[in-house]
Parts: structure tokens; sequence; C-alpha cells
């Protein structure tokens, strides 16, 4: 086991792309992956997954390795260098790892890893929040999973195939799947592995989307002939679920703020053949009055904090700010009002977050069957889903039901 050189330096060029010049830490890595294509799927595997590291532990890190922000170029380097003698890298002989103090660095992540915020590398106001909204014990192990790497779930397009032809073709290339129990549609990937360069994936029998996202357009109890509306569709995980449990059968308006995002989905829908789908983009009020009283089924998976899913985006540590999360309150409570009006009598709304905050969550739905178009309204059930608990990401759905 040692470093090589070149993948070392894609990886710190990486690291200052998404520390100095705020670059998303995915499109960074996409671009990584490409920039040697000598590389095997282990040098691959490596970037991704130290890029990621380094990222999700950055504040412990920079606190052991003594760094402040801005980092500059040796900054990274000597984080870099607490991430590979924690790992148990042997520390090679170059120039700009000279000195690495192998011992000190130990001691200083026994020592630290005492404090909660330091170990589980997370800025004050969010461990301050979190144990806020969800008492000390069970924030505790709620952060310390966000911690882990995210498992890759697949969804089986059943417009196409089913679960156990899919585990078949995956197996016939050495990629090994599980069965989830009591999904239907999801199978786990026991190694992570590039699916997206498969066969199977081109020709539409899969998406990559978390269990715990898979449960959402079950919960929202979309049947064949509807017409369904999802009101913040982005690039369509959700939609094109949708799609595949009404059998093409009926009608699904994708709506977004965003055509890029609708473009996004068309690509999508195209490859898993999903041709019930209308997009909308909410380019004003109109869009959304003209379909006012009109849907069998709203879902409303709104934009929220992703406190419960930064396993998935370690970044999004650093990048959120606490106003930021004020602000998007308020946003979930004028969609949910505004939305809520498309579900005509006897149809039902999902209101669906990937939040681990009840403030997001629970207190957004009570707060809203007390509104005028909310006493118009039924609760039936709701579902916190905890990584801590499920393995999954965190989620939460409310389901509600439009009295006649």
């Amino acid at each position: 086991m040692r470093l090589h050189r070149n993948l070392v330096y894609t990886t710190i060029d990486s690291l200052n792309a998404i520390f100095n010049e705020s670059e998303y830490a995915d499109k960074v890595v996409a671009r990584a992956l490409k920039k040697d294509k000598r590389w095997g799927s282990s040098d691959r595997k490596f970037v991704a997954e130290t890029i990621y590291e380094v990222v999700r532990w950055k504040r412990l890190y920079a606190e052991i390795a003594e760094v402040k922000e801005p980092y500059n170029r040796e900054d990274i380097w000597r984080m870099f260098a607490v991430w590979a003698v924690l790992r148990g890298y042997p520390i090679p002989d170059w120039r700009q790892l000279e000195g690495t103090p192998e011992r000190k660095i130990k001691g200083r992540f026994d020592e630290l890893s005492k404090v909660r915020k330091m170990r589980e590398s997370i800025p004050d106001w969010m461990d301050e929040l979190g144990a806020k909204e969800l008492g000390e014990e069970l924030w505790t192990k709620e952060i310390a999973a966000q911690n882990k790497q995210a498992q890759v779930i697949l969804r089986v397009n059943t417009l196409n195939t089913t679960r156990e032809k899919l585990h078949a073709i995956l197996m016939d290339l050495n990629i090994e799947t599980e069965f989830l129990p009591n999904q239907p549609d999801a199978l786990v990937l026991k190694e992570r592995a590039n699916v997206f360069m498969t066969d199977a994936f081109k020709q539409g029998l899969f998406e990559v989307q978390d269990a715990s996202s898979q449960l959402v357009a079950a919960f929202l109890d979309v049947q064949p002939g509807m017409r369904v509306v999802d009101t913040c569709a982005g690039a369509g995980g959700k939609t094109l679920h949708m799609a595949s449990l009404m059998e093409n059968k009926g009608q699904l308006i994708a709506m977004d703020l965003y055509e890029s995002k609708l473009k996004q989905l068309k690509l999508r829908a195209k490859r898993n053949g999903a041709f019930n789908i209308e997009y909308r983009i909410i380019d004003s009020t109109k869009v959304i009055k003209k379909l006012y009283e009109k849907a069998d089924r709203v879902l409303i998976d709104a934009p929220c904090s992703g406190l419960g899913v930064l396993k998935r985006n370690p970044d999004a540590k650093w990048k959120l700010q606490p106003e930021f999360i004020d602000n998007i309150r308020k946003i979930q409570s004028e969609v949910l009002e505004s939305y809520s009006k498309i579900v005509k009598p006897g149809g039902k709304l999902v209101y669906a977050t990937c939040s681990i905050l009840p403030s997001e969550n629970q207190e957004q739905i009570k707060k809203f069957l007390n509104t005028d178009i909310g006493k118009s309204f039924t609760f039936i059930k709701d579902s916190k889903v905890l990584a801590s608990q499920s393995g999954f990401d965190g989620f939460y759905m409310a389901l509600l039901e439009r009295k006649l």
C-alpha cells in the first residue's frame, strides 16, 4: 500500500478547487476521474474516495494539521498528510510531505476525537442546531451515521425489466447486488462500481437512487391512470419512479423553476422509456393556478437543508449557513400553501424533505394544517427515516388527504 504521485497531485488540485474556488465536490471528482485514461478502477477509486474523505473530515484534519482557512497549497498538503497517517499509509520522501509528525498527528486525533463537533467534523452552529432539535443522544448517533460512506442503491426501472432480471444481468458483469427487504424496486451494490458505464444503465434498466428516496413515490400511493403532479421535480429521480409505478398510464406533470433541470429529466425519461410525463417551468403563478384542484396526487419534494444526505454531499457541511436554513423554512411554508391547492377534493399530497430537522418537517406540517388551505386537509401519516436507524439517507414524508 503506497501513495502514487500522479494520483495524489490530482487529489491536491481537486481539494484546492473545492476549498478555495467554491466548486462542488461531485463536479470536481467527475472532472478528476477523466484526467488520465490510463488509470484503472483502483486508481479512480483512490482519487474519488480520498477527495471525499478529506472534504468530509476537513475541520478535524485542519485542526490536527494546525492550518486555517483560506488554505494555501502547503496547508492542503498538510491536511492530506493527516489523512495518509490516519489511514496507515507509509509517508513517502516527497518534498511536500517532509517532516510529517506522525506521532503528533495520532495524538492530536485521539485528543480531538473526544469533542463531538471535532470528531464528526462539523461547524459549531450545525452541532448546536442538531443537538437542539434532535436531542444530544440522537444527534450524536445521527451525525456519526452521516459521516459514513453512502452505499450505492439502484432503483429498478420496472417499465423495462424486473429486479430479478437486473440482478442476473449485473451478476454477469461481476457487479454483485443484494435485494432490500420491503423495497421491491431496490438493489444494493455489495461493492462500489461505475454502473453508469454499463449497457444496462444505457438501456434504461435502472437509476441510481437512495433507498430512502425510493420510499416517497410508494408513500404517495400513485396508481396507473391518475393525474399526478411533481411540483419540485428537479432532475426527476422521484418523477421517474412515479412514471414506472403508473405503468406509463395517466398524466404525470413535472414542474420546476429551472429549465436546465427539466432538460436533464427529459433525457433521463427518454432513456427510461417514460412517456407519460409533461414538463412545465414555473415561470409565473399562472402555471400553478391553472392546476388548482386538478390533481389526484401531488408531491412536494420541498427544498431543504439537506441535513439528511450529508454522507452523499459532505461538502454541504461547509457550504450551508444558518441563515440559509432560516430562509428555506419560509420557502417550505410558501410552497406547501401554494402547491397544496393543486390537490383535488379526495386527492392526496405528500410533503417530503431530505432533512432530519423537525423544524423543516413535522413542525411545517403542523403549521400548515392551521392555515386556511391546510384546514381542508386531513393528516393521514408520516415517516421519519434516520440514517442512524436505516443505514440510508435521512428523510421525512407526510401524507395528507384533501377533504371532499
